[in-house]
């Protein structure tokens, strides 16, 4: 394990330098094809921003992936089979419809429902390739279910684009969307590596971590560049997949609960909207209704209530590790090891905001 770790740290800068490196080369190519975010009464930033910094993110991972791959080739011990080679090209298939898609988007600007179908499009791939959500535990009653098939390819499909339109929603101050993804993908790391996941899985987290953070030094208010939708809907796409290629082999029946508390924030702040939106539905406006961007998710409520947009993706980013840590405990240890670390956490915070330190 002691090479494989050292696989791991490399192909983890590998990532965060060719990103770090590739940020200033996006700037260029946002300029240059007029992939420029204006602002408006609804955004935060005040001047026009390069929108393709995603891009870099991608190139970056798909390096690092390809370095990872070599190692593993050459390594006779790690035995990677066609079902997991069939899986990868649906991962990488995928990745390239919605990033491809959502490059157009920053570019000309696309309907949300062309967007969706090319997200509904990579899932179908995916699934179809056999990456698919076939169990999954109730924590509080330690029970393991195994779903039907027709379930299967259901919850797979609405983890995969919930969690990509996730990133994308939340993607609304500098620094946000990319920093939840560089904390969930490091927890996820860990709880790959304490469930047994196979050795692949943790090779792609540690890719799109890298490229992640290193696209972040430029993104950090007052940000350079925006990560755009290109990059918003390839790190919430690649993150679904790899969360369900990392437990899909897995004996722990926890582990596939972890992702869903490292993704807490964007997740119920999605759910929330689809909510609120939901009660403006009058007549056939439904679909608009729930699609239509609003300035009512978390960020924009914490702005609200007087935090400056630092402080409030710095108490984003806690949250964030917060219910990370929860979720690796939750896959070390039981349920009420996790639940009595959330209530210390929680009486903490409430301490610390009475007494205003």
């Amino acid at each position: 394990m002691g090479n494989n770790i050292s696989d791991i740290i490399i192909t983890f800068m590998v990532a965060f330098i060719a990103s770090y490196i590739l940020v200033p080369f996006s700037i260029k190519v946002a300029h240059k094809v007029g992939a420029i975010d204006i602002p408006d009464s609804r955004k935060v930033h005040k001047k026009p921003m390069p929108r393709l910094g995603g891009l870099a993110i991608i190139i970056a991972f798909f390096v690092a992936v390809l370095f990872a791959g070599i190692n593993i080739y050459l390594d006779k011990d790690v035995n990677i089979t066609p079902e997991d080679y069939r899986k990868l090209l649906g991962l990488m298939s995928g990745i390239g419809i919605v990033s491809l898609v959502a490059f157009i988007d920053d570019v000309k600007g696309l309907k949300a429902g062309i967007k969706f179908v090319s997200q509904a499009i990579a899932a179908i791939i995916v699934i179809y390739s056999g990456i698919r959500i076939e169990s999954f535990t109730i924590p509080i009653l330690g029970q393991y279910i195994i779903v039907d098939s027709h379930i299967s390819y259901f919850l797979t499909f609405m983890w995969i684009t919930g969690v990509t339109n996730a990133i994308n929603i939340i993607d609304g101050l500098d620094g946000l969307s990319s920093g939840i993804i560089v904390i969930a993908s490091l927890s996820l790391i860990f709880v790959f590596a304490l469930s047994g996941s196979p050795l692949y899985s943790i090779f792609l987290i540690t890719a799109l971590a890298g490229g992640a953070l290193g696209f972040l030094p430029f993104n950090i208010n007052p940000a350079k560049t925006f990560v755009g939708d290109i990059g918003s809907n390839f790190m919430g796409f690649a993150l679904s997949v790899i969360s369900i290629m990392g437990v899909a082999k897995t004996y722990t029946a926890i582990v596939l609960i972890a992702p869903v508390f490292a993704l807490a924030i964007p997740i119920f702040d999605t759910l929330f909207a689809i909510i609120r939106r939901a009660g403006k539905i009058k007549g056939k406006n439904g679909i608009k209704a729930i699609v239509t961007a609003d300035k009512s998710h978390i960020h924009h409520r914490l702005l609200n209530q007087g935090y400056d947009v630092k402080q409030t993706v710095q108490i984003l980013y806690l949250l964030t590790a917060v219910f990370s840590v929860f979720a690796i405990i939750l896959v070390n240890g039981n349920f009420y090891k996790a639940l009595v670390y959330l209530a210390i956490v929680g009486t903490f915070i409430i301490l610390r905001k009475k007494s205003n330190i």
